[in-house]
């Protein structure tokens, strides 16, 4: 399946970009740059670049965008300023960074010498919440000539091997509750087809300008991503 576009990185809203980098930047075993205008990018050979960027509204519900990761326990986490959300048995448990932004850790405590090898953690998936899981994965599969594998109940919500997605796997989870505010995690894609895009489904929220050198999209559910023009 040819990709109508590639994975290039994710992006964080945050009231103080320096604590959410830092943050991440230490647990993933990543870099932080400081940028002029405020924001910072996390950067290194374990994860994809993450953008942090200023916004001036405060979280207010559960993100729809969150991370999975696996490490030996979640004292690293703790010690860097994450809290404790819930404790699902001995090996799983979901957390929350500095600025409330939710993710979860998969505790693998039988095999400690990986992560003394490397990060305090790896993120291996990229969760998004969803009105119709289904479809959004089959959506996301066809942008990005992924393939669909079974969830752990069977359905086909899980996308691997997308352009630009590396080993990163995306999980597109089914909630109750509906999108109500801006998503405060969004990923960024690079096209060389907006319309391709726009025919599929997806709409323009904001087109390039002489202000921004990118497209603001959404997808059939409303996810904001960026598109950005192929590097010359």
């Amino acid at each position: 399946m040819a990709a109508l576009a590639s994975f290039k990185d994710l992006c964080i809203d945050a009231a103080d970009p320096a604590v959410v980098g830092v943050f991440w930047a230490k647990l993933l075993g990543q870099s932080v740059v400081a940028l002029d205008d405020g924001d910072c990018r996390v950067e290194g050979p374990w994860f994809p670049p993450i953008w942090v960027n200023r916004v001036p509204e405060p979280k207010t519900v559960k993100n729809r965008v969150h991370f999975d990761l696996e490490s030996d326990s979640v004292e690293p986490a703790l010690a860097l300023g994450a809290t404790v959300i819930n404790l699902w048995g001995p090996d799983w448990a979901v957390l929350a960074d500095p600025e409330g932004n939710e993710f979860c850790v998969s505790l693998d405590s039988a095999h400690p010498d990986t992560f003394r090898s490397g990060p305090p953690a790896r993120a291996f998936a990229v969760c998004v919440d969803s009105d119709d899981s289904l479809s959004q994965a089959a959506w996301w599969a066809e942008v990005l000539g992924a393939r669909l594998l079974p969830s752990p109940d069977g359905q086909l919500r899980w996308l691997t091997g997308g352009a630009g997605m590396g080993e990163l796997t995306w999980k597109f989870v089914p909630v109750p509750e509906g999108r109500t505010v801006k998503n405060r995690v969004h990923w960024d894609v690079v096209t060389d087809n907006i319309e391709a895009l726009s025919a599929l489904g997806a709409s323009v929220v904001r087109p390039a300008d002489h202000q921004i050198s990118w497209t603001v999209m959404a997808d059939p559910e409303g996810n904001e991503f960026c598109a950005f023009a192929p590097s010359v």
